[in-house]
């Protein structure tokens, strides 16, 4: 089970998420007129908050131009937890397309990051300006779309929590240390981490037995009903084309004539745009059907609208996703036998 190799980047993406909502803040200086004379876009970068500072204050010269400025931003990880208010069913999986493939995938286990997103400034006004531009947008969660599995389109919206807000300013020290002030905002990301997605070797289930014995005890009852569904198609897959109207139909009608019914049979499915309906009688050109069926529209078709018959081949093309029908029939047994499940086989 462990040690099989997939990586789906899923920290990386919410790392660069979260930083990404604070990548165009900005701040202004205003003169004694009211207008701007200097308007700066706040750097961002990711690291803790000590090394800047460790970097600013161990510059010997103040008056040497240098590459950390302030006022700033940075932001870390600081931890990830896992999340039980949020927990799903142990060992589940669903299917999801990739493509025209179907995938099994374990459902995603909830857990939460932990972000501190540190506001560095040399004037309190500055340190402000930036607050006010974040804060609002947390009441307290700001979400995010992550696509956290890119092989099989798995989006997730990822609420960004704002926990709290710390506040330190520093006046200790001698008259040429530089003051910096520091807020602190601790952040959780509920985001989900997903297993391997594997191909599925059985495809989609494309058809259920359900046996029905004379007991309860099945040691020594024998079955006597089996009820059988298999999926059937609401779409012309092999594109046939069977005959077509003769004359246009009403979606009341329920006789209709074709050019010629030598390819239609009694109890046929056909379809006619994106109707299906059930052939009940045929009496040379003449049709006798039931309209909407399957769940679909009756609607008013056109002369010489093509008429496909849907079959087995179309329901051997069904793909992961496609809306679809089911076909049920019952059979009865007197033969003792039971199915297995290994052989796929009655023995």
């Amino acid at each position: 089970m462990l040690g099989t190799y997939y990586y789906h980047e899923i920290l990386r993406k919410t790392v660069i998420g979260f930083g990404t909502l604070f990548n165009n803040i900005h701040i202004r200086h205003k003169n004694d007129g009211g207008g701007n004379f200097s308007v700066m876009k706040v750097p961002l970068a990711y690291g803790p908050m000590q090394k800047f500072l460790a970097r600013i204050q161990q510059q010997p010269d103040l008056n040497r131009e240098t590459s950390i400025s302030l006022p700033r931003l940075s932001f870390e990880m600081g931890g990830i937890s896992y999340d039980p208010t949020r927990k799903t069913g142990l060992a589940q999986t669903f299917l999801t397309k990739s493509g025209t493939n179907a995938k099994k995938v374990y459902m995603p286990v909830p857990y939460n990051v932990s972000f501190t997103l540190s506001v560095m400034a040399k004037l309190n006004d500055d340190a402000l300006q930036i607050i006010e531009q974040i804060v609002p947008y947390f009441q307290p969660s700001f979400n995010i779309t992550i696509n956290l599995v890119s092989s099989i389109g798995e989006k997730k919206d990822v609420p960004i929590i704002l926990e709290s807000i710390n506040f330190a300013d520093d006046y200790e020290g001698s008259f040429d240390s530089r003051r910096i002030l520091i807020y602190t905002l601790a952040f959780t990301a509920k985001t989900y981490l997903f297993g391997p997605v594997a191909d599925d070797p059985e495809g989609l289930i494309k058809k259920v037995d359900v046996d029905y014995y004379t007991n309860t005890n099945t040691t020594v009852a024998k079955r006597n009903v089996r009820y059988s569904v298999v999926p059937q198609a609401k779409q012309n897959y092999d594109g046939d084309e069977a005959t077509v109207v003769d004359g246009a139909i009403n979606k009341d009608v329920t006789e209709f004539n074709v050019s010629a019914s030598t390819d239609l049979s009694v109890n046929d499915r056909i379809i006619i745009d994106t109707e299906i309906m059930f052939i009940r009688k045929i009496d040379g050109k003449k049709i006798t059907v039931f309209r909407a069926y399957d769940d679909t529209i009756a609607a008013k078709h056109e002369h010489n609208t093509a008429i496909g018959v849907l079959g087995t081949a179309d329901d051997a093309q069904i793909e992961f996703g496609d809306d679809f029908g089911f076909n049920e029939t019952v059979s009865f047994f007197t033969d003792g036998k039971k199915f297995s499940p290994s052989q796929g086989i009655d023995i």
